[in-house]
């Protein structure tokens, strides 16, 4: 009898791990940045918070946000980590997309210069080096020579589209640019060498509407449960990332995501402590940033009504219920 009762227990315990096995949702979620601050999307993935919330989640990098965009409108891809740089863009194109979440509502890059360089004054006449016009990297560069009293053409400051993060600090390093924006990970190692710091504008509170959780939608109103799950399981990786206590795992995951060495990790989780919001409402004044800035290469981004971009309604629920504040105070995280 004791074996029959055995036998019946295991047949129970093992249907009841396939209906939960079976209950995971397949989601595939892309992100355009290759820094830090992906920190919510990585962490969540290594400590299996998407599978504790029901999310069978499958993460892959685009390399720039029109690939992404372009992505979620096949349908390839049903979630975005990215800006709203790519939501206004899409708008203008007549899709619709929603942002959710802003992990990042802020400009978070460095200005680095050549050594040569001291102060602000002495960027005019120099080489500006960007990732390509319109994109976060460049819009967050405008909007820190802004913050230093300077002007592209006033002050005779020559753009140049150089490429990705990685490329930028390494054309500055090897003197095809004068200055540029980077993240603090890709300007530590150029601090070292001497390289001048103009601005770190994480410190200054620019808004933006940078890293987020952005869906269509057409999605969002067929998978309200899921939206739900993608931002349980972010949010509980943003408040590990962010936990004093989970300091070391967090840090090799940034190693093995970023491939970088123990310098340049610490120099990232710097950037995470100071940049992630603890509550990531979408930023509607980061967005008017962000449209103030497009307008002049897109007319038609002017008459978009950045409002209608927003749906915070699940965030909101999570916040009113007090999720959120649970989450934060379970990893000692203020």
């Amino acid at each position: 009898m004791a074996n029959i009762v055995l036998f019946f227990i295991t047949i129970l315990i093992a249907f009841l791990a396939g209906s939960e096995s079976h209950a995971q949702t397949k989601v595939k979620i892309a992100h355009a940045a290759m820094n830090p601050l992906v920190a919510p999307l990585w962490v969540a993935q290594d400590q299996g918070f998407f599978t504790e919330y029901g999310i069978d989640l499958e993460a892959t990098f685009a390399r720039t946000a029109p690939i992404l965009v372009a992505a979620m409108a096949s349908g390839e891809i049903q979630i975005g980590y990215t800006g709203g740089t790519a939501v206004l863009g899409a708008a203008a194109g007549g899709m619709d997309l929603k942002i959710v979440a802003n992990f990042i509502s802020r400009v978070t890059y460095e200005i680095v210069a050549r050594p040569q360089i001291k102060s602000p004054q002495d960027l005019r006449g120099k080489r500006f080096g960007v990732q390509s016009v319109g994109s976060s990297v460049w819009m967050g560069a405008i909007l820190g020579l802004e913050h230093l009293g300077l002007e592209p053409v006033r002050d005779k400051i020559d753009i140049l589209v150089v490429g990705d993060q990685t490329v930028l600090a390494q054309a500055l390093a090897a003197g095809r640019i004068d200055a540029t924006a980077i993240e603090g990970v890709h300007s530590q190692p150029l601090q070292e060498k001497g390289f001048s710091i103009l601005a770190q504008l994480s410190k200054v509170n620019l808004p933006f509407a940078s890293l987020g959780v952005v869906v269509r939608k057409e999605y969002i109103d067929k998978n309200p449960s899921v939206i739900e799950g993608i931002l349980k399981a972010m949010l509980e990786g943003s408040a590990y990332a962010l936990s004093p206590k989970n300091k070391p795992s967090t840090l090799v995951s940034l190693k093995r995501r970023l491939r970088i060495g123990d310098s340049e990790a610490e120099e990232g989780y710097t950037d995470i402590l100071i940049s992630l919001e603890r509550k990531p409402y979408p930023s509607v004044a980061g967005l008017r940033n962000i449209q103030r800035l497009v307008k002049l290469l897109n007319p038609k981004v002017e008459k978009i009504k950045v409002e209608d971009l927003v749906e915070d309604r699940f965030l909101r629920a999570l916040d009113q219920s007090g999720f959120i504040d649970k989450v934060l105070a379970s990893y000692g995280v203020r």
